[in-house]
């Protein structure tokens, strides 16, 4: 199971990465959108293990 701050920094460079993408192509692209779901994801599996759970790693 990753680390909390592990999580932490893929939320970021997604976060990142979404945000160059929308600056470049719009924020109604396919990447664009593709990149939204993954963050999503990451948020979600993130608050399902640490809030959720309530486990502090």
């Amino acid at each position: 199971m990753a680390k909390k701050n592990e999580f932490l920094e893929q939320i970021e460079l997604k976060r990142n990465e979404l945000i160059n993408v929308v600056a470049k192509d719009g924020l109604n692209s396919k990447v664009a959108i593709e990149y939204s779901q993954q963050l999503d994801q990451l948020l979600n599996k993130y608050n399902e293990l640490f809030y959720k759970t309530g486990i502090d790693f």
